[in-house]
């Protein structure tokens, strides 16, 4: 079962936070959040309250055991951004973007099927018959 948790309108840049983000995605929770303690970033902390309140969702809502639980996927999407202005020399002006994202994890108790990269294989027998 995948259960979700979302953060909105967070300040920071969803570039930035992507980072974070590819780090969790397929660890265990227990583990997702050991990382997430000692990573030295700013959308560590903002993720590791995400994780935190769908592993709480999957407990209260779902009745499922915290332990099994793994990061299936962790997501920081585009938000609005904030446009402020700056004055320079001789009455122009710079524009300053301050964006936000939002963020996004989904945290399942079944295990991930593994990734194949590249094209399948096909064996010549299986390709003679």
């Amino acid at each position: 079962m995948d259960v979700k948790a979302i953060s909105k309108y967070i300040r920071i840049s969803p570039l930035k936070a992507r980072d974070v983000a590819r780090e969790i995605t397929g660890m265990p929770v227990g583990e997702a959040l050991s990382l997430l303690t000692f990573t030295p970033k700013k959308a560590a902390v903002l993720f590791t309250k995400t994780l935190k309140s769908a592993v709480a969702n999957a407990e209260h809502n779902f009745d499922l055991n915290p332990d099994t639980l793994i990061v299936k996927s962790a997501v920081a999407n585009h938000g609005p951004v904030h446009k402020r202005m700056m004055p320079l020399a001789k009455g122009s002006s710079a524009a300053i973007r301050k964006p936000m994202a939002h963020l996004m994890v989904i945290v399942s108790d079944e295990k991930p099927e593994p990734k194949v990269k590249g094209r399948k294989h096909v064996s010549n027998s299986a390709a003679a018959e």
